[in-house]
């Protein structure tokens, strides 16, 4: 397990750890479903999460 995901496990409790997995894996089914509208749909939404949160984009972002 990577250092990043040790931490975040440490400071989650179990049913919050569930509760993420759960919002990945109905993320993907949608995805999977719908297509490219959802996909960037869902970056959106994720990266206006992230902004709240003080966390920038900018370099997690694939370079071409």
């Amino acid at each position: 397990m990577n250092t990043r995901r040790k931490d975040m496990n440490d400071n989650m409790n179990e049913q919050e750890l569930k509760k993420v997995a759960m919002e990945r894996y109905t993320n993907l089914q949608r995805i999977k479903k719908y297509g490219q509208v959802e996909l960037e749909y869902q970056e959106r939404v994720l990266k206006a999460e992230l902004q709240m949160l003080g966390i920038s984009t900018e370099e997690l972002e694939l370079k071409d």
